[in-house]
């Protein structure tokens, strides 16, 4: 028997072997899913498992949703890609585009996210009725990487000559915006700003009464949250992925309830440019 007789059954097997492999490792591939924790993880897991089981069908991937501890956690995860894909809200986009040197691409965004507004409340019986009436109270925004609970809130602040630093007694960071619902609840802060859809979301399952708590100031609308991905990630897989957000509709049942669960009425292709004015409005406020 020669040698290369000998070694084509062996070098046969090694091939085969070399395949399995191959195909063992592409079997336990994972999609990561995570997001900014704007809410307890309780809270966080159950809004978007049904999501990440909807994405695990369209993309024929095992698609895993696990929760981070904080907004800069979520921003470094992405940017380490150690995650996939990231539910971002504006300023932590903003943030991760920075830190990774543009190399984050947003792929969809709620339609309710092109006109984003934040709300400020307070009890109704504190006398708090506009923002310059905030002067002197102790005041808590939710995390300082937040877009909605903080970022632009302050923004609008400082547009009405008032510099939370010099102006208010002092100035908390619940970490999420449940949290910081409680902390004007409780009495522990005399005014608050948040997400507007968790304000609604709140009252509309009754976790908040308004009798007692209420909105005294609406923000003016701008761009929020996003679905964003690395752009390391290959691009066939980037507009799958951007094709099943966008592809949830409202009349599928199954699908209408996830989208309920994300506070959405559909999905919508975003764009990088969407956030300049986000990252215009950090600058100033010194915040990058």
């Amino acid at each position: 028997m020669s040698l290369r007789s000998f070694f084509q059954p062996v070098r046969g097997v090694l091939l085969l072997a070399a395949g399995l492999i191959a195909f063992g490792a592409q079997a336990q591939a994972v999609f990561r899913v995570t997001t900014i924790p704007e809410e307890a993880a309780t809270e966080q897991v159950r809004k978007f498992t049904p999501l990440a089981q909807y994405l695990e069908k369209q993309l024929g991937v095992k698609v895993e949703f696990t929760p981070v501890n904080d907004y800069p956690a979520a921003v470094e995860a992405l940017v380490n890609k150690k995650v996939d894909l990231v539910w971002f809200g504006g300023f932590t986009f903003v943030q991760a585009n920075l830190r990774s040197g543009g190399k984050v691409v947003p792929l969809a965004q709620r339609e309710e996210d092109t006109k984003f507004q934040s709300v400020f409340i307070a009890k109704t019986d504190s006398g708090i009725k506009s923002l310059a009436d905030m002067k002197g109270k102790q005041v808590s925004f939710g995390s300082q990487s937040s877009t909605s609970g903080h970022l632009m809130p302050r923004s609008f602040l400082l547009q009405a000559n008032i510099n939370p630093e010099k102006d208010f007694a002092r100035v908390a960071y619940s970490g999420a915006h449940d949290a910081t619902i409680a902390s004007v609840v409780s009495g522990k802060v005399d005014a608050a700003a948040l997400d507007i859809t968790v304000w609604r979301k709140f009252v509309g399952e009754n976790k908040v009464d308004t009798k007692a708590v209420d909105v005294f100031y609406t923000t003016p609308g701008y761009f929020n949250y996003n679905w964003s991905v690395h752009a390391d990630m290959p691009k066939a897989m980037q507009d799958k992925v951007k094709a099943a957000l966008i592809g949830l509709s409202p009349a599928v049942p199954e699908q209408a309830e996830i989208l309920k669960l994300n506070r959405a009425t559909r999905y919508i292709e975003t764009r990088p440019e969407n956030y300049k004015g986000l990252e215009a409005a950090a600058r100033s406020a010194g915040l990058i």
